[in-house]
């Protein structure tokens, strides 16, 4: 399995806007693909604004592939969610899952 990893700041106060965006529009998406298998929203207070980290876990590379295209190292961000941005990742890290509990 692989975990896709990506960052980006929200403006002040737009914190719960975001979370909502990604409730209502991104995961829903993502649970309709082939491969996808769990979502975490992680965030932070920062100077800037709001941090968060998005972290996806997908079945393979092909999986991710089918969701982000050919460059697998690109961001996507939709037009909704960059408007709350102060500033994000425009490429993402990927990780092999290697072992854990659950």
């Amino acid at each position: 399995m692989i975990s896709r990893h990506w960052k980006g700041v929200v403006r002040k106060g737009s914190a719960a806007a975001y979370i909502a965006h990604l409730e209502r529009e991104t995961f829903p998406a993502l649970q309709r693909l082939t491969g996808f298998v769990e979502a975490s929203i992680l965030k932070r207070e920062t100077d800037e604004g709001t941090e968060f980290q998005i972290v996806t876990v997908w079945q393979s590379f092909d999986a991710i592939r089918a969701f982000a295209g050919p460059d697998l190292s690109v961001a996507v961000v939709p037009d909704a969610a960059g408007r709350l941005m102060v500033t994000y990742d425009r490429f993402v890290v990927h990780y092999e899952i290697v072992g854990g509990t659950s």
